[in-house]
């Protein structure tokens, strides 16, 4: 996974607040930071609000696959900030999902049990797919151990 950011300051500017968040945050932000000051970019990704100050993007995020395909979109307000955390879980559960036919539950979190697949129905393959075995919750609902670990 890499992180790329994108903001309608000048770069000028990101290497300042990148200071100020450094200084105040206690973090290193250890991503690049691509200016957008003419907002062609942030306009075509529909990341300023209509009713909002045109400085004030929204917080948008974009998961992007390899094949280049978006698999996420998720939207803060301005007043609110991204969470890494968040964003992580969802990598996370696609790479997951895309490895092994099982989906994450709400709140799942990485080393916890995931969902198989309904379209798994075969004995033989869930066997051989999922060694740890399953537990069958409801005929449609079946959990197992996280594959990968």
């Amino acid at each position: 996974m890499k992180v790329l950011a994108l903001s309608v300051d000048d770069v000028a500017s990101h290497k300042k607040w990148t200071s100020d968040i450094e200084d105040t945050q206690k973090t290193k932000l250890n991503y690049p930071i691509l200016g957008d000051p003419d907002r062609k970019v942030s306009s075509l990704y529909g990341m300023i609000h209509p009713h909002a100050n045109d400085t004030l993007t929204v917080r948008s995020v974009f998961v992007i696959d390899p094949d280049k395909k978006v698999r996420l979109t998720l939207t803060y307000p301005a007043s609110t900030g991204r969470n890494f955390d968040v964003v992580l879980r969802v990598v996370d559960s696609l790479q997951l999902a895309d490895g092994y036919a099982v989906a994450t539950p709400a709140n799942w979190k990485d080393g916890q049990d995931v969902i198989l697949s309904a379209s798994l129905q075969d004995p033989a393959v869930l066997k051989q797919k999922f060694p740890k075995g399953y537990t069958v919750v409801r005929p449609y609902l079946r959990t197992t151990p996280q594959p990968n670990r």
